[in-house]
C-alpha cells in the first residue's frame, strides 16, 4: 500500500510540474452542439486571424453543415468598416480598435462593438536561416525599421555589420519586408517596436503575411516581422530585448504568457452586440466553439497561443 501510495503521490507531482511548466497544457471547457443551426455568416478582417479563422470554419461547418461561413482576410483595418456597413458579423482583429474606429462605429449605432480575445499571439521579428544574428534590442530593430528612431537609437542601421556581424556580413546592406498600413499587425508594430515613429520608405510593404515570410526566406539579407504562428523552415525568430539593460528574450508561448516577450499581443474578434440584447445565434455559438477545448486545439494547431481558462470565461462572459 505504501508503494501504491507513493506513486500515485509521484504522478500528482508530475502531472502538477507539468502543467506549471508547460503553458498550453490547461484545457478549456467542452463545446455543447446545438439543433438547427443554419444560414450564413460572413467575416472580413485581419490577416493575422487568418489560419485560425479558417481552421475554426472547419470545425464549426462540420458540427453544422446547413451554416455558411465566408472569410474575407485582408487586414484588420479592413473590419470595423465591415461591421458598421453590416457586411460582416465577424471582425477579426489583431489590434483593438483605434478612437477614430470606434467613434464611427457608436455614431453609428449609439453603443460600443465588443471586442472578445480569442488567443495570444507573440508578433516575432524574423530573419533568413542563415543570418547568424541571434537577437536585437528594440531600439536596434526601430533604427532597422523607422526613418525616425523614436526609441533612441542613436544613428540610422542599414547594414548587419551595425548590429554585430562581422566578415562578410559586416557590409551587407539590410533589406526590409514590412506589411502594408491595412493590417492590425503593421500598427501594432509601429507603435510597440517603432515607439510610434515612420517607416522607411524602403520598407517592402506586403497585403499578408506568408508572401512576407516567403520573401525574407529567399532574400539572404533580409527582416521582417510577423505573427509567431507564420514561422516557415527558411527563416528564424530572433529574440528581442526591451532596453540595452534587460535581457534578450524568444517569441514562445511561455514568455508571451509571462510578459517576459515585449510583443505579445491578444487577437479579437469584434461583434456588434447591442447593449443588453443577445449576439446572432450563428455568431454566439461560433464564438462559443472558438474558445471552447475545439477552438483551442485549432490555436495550437496553427501556432498561436491559447487563452488561459480564466481569460476564457471572461470573454464568453461578454456574450451575455
Amino acid at each position: 500500500m505504501r508503494l501504491k501510495a507513493k506513486i500515485r503521490q509521484f504522478s500528482c507531482r508530475v502531472i502538477a510540474v507539468f502543467f506549471i511548466m508547460n503553458p498550453l497544457a490547461h484545457s478549456a471547457a467542452e463545446y455543447k452542439k446545438i439543433k438547427g443551426l443554419s444560414g450564413g455568416m460572413h467575416s472580413v478582417g485581419s490577416d493575422t486571424l487568418e489560419v485560425l479563422m479558417e481552421a475554426w470554419k472547419l470545425s464549426f461547418i462540420k458540427m453544422y453543415p446547413a451554416v455558411n461561413l465566408q472569410i474575407q482576410s485582408r487586414g484588420s483595418a479592413t473590419a470595423p468598416r465591415a461591421l458598421i456597413k453590416e457586411t460582416a458579423s465577424l471582425a477579426p482583429m489583431s489590434r483593438k480598435m483605434n478612437s477614430r474606429e470606434r467613434r464611427a462605429f457608436k455614431q453609428k449605432f449609439g453603443y460600443e462593438a465588443v471586442a472578445i480575445p480569442v488567443a495570444m499571439d507573440a508578433l516575432a521579428v524574423y530573419v533568413n536561416k542563415d543570418n547568424p544574428i541571434n537577437g536585437l534590442t528594440l531600439a536596434q530593430v526601430d533604427a532597422i525599421m523607422s526613418s525616425t528612431r523614436q526609441c533612441g537609437y542613436e544613428t540610422d542601421i542599414t547594414q548587419w555589420g551595425q548590429v554585430g556581424l562581422t566578415g562578410k556580413w559586416a557590409s551587407k546592406a539590410i533589406t526590409i519586408y514590412g506589411r502594408n498600413s491595412l493590417s492590425g499587425t503593421h500598427s501594432y508594430f509601429r507603435k510597440k517596436a517603432m515607439c510610434k515613429g515612420r517607416y522607411k520608405e524602403v520598407v517592402q510593404q506586403h497585403e499578408d503575411s506568408r508572401t512576407l515570410i516567403n520573401d525574407v526566406a529567399s532574400d539572404v539579407n533580409g527582416i521582417g516581422y510577423s505573427g509567431m504562428g507564420y514561422s516557415a523552415a527558411g527563416v528564424k525568430r530572433i529574440a528581442l530585448s526591451a532596453s540595452n539593460n534587460k535581457s534578450f528574450v524568444l517569441a514562445e508561448a511561455k514568455t508571451a504568457m509571462s510578459g517576459e516577450y515585449p510583443l505579445a499581443r491578444f487577437l479579437y474578434i469584434y461583434v456588434n452586440k447591442p447593449m443588453g440584447k443577445p449576439l446572432g445565434k450563428n455568431e454566439t455559438e461560433f464564438i462559443k466553439m472558438v474558445l471552447s477545448n475545439t477552438g483551442r486545439k485549432a490555436v495550437i494547431k496553427s501556432g498561436y497561443i491559447p487563452l488561459s481558462k480564466a481569460k476564457a470565461a471572461d470573454a464568453l462572459a461578454l456574450l451575455k
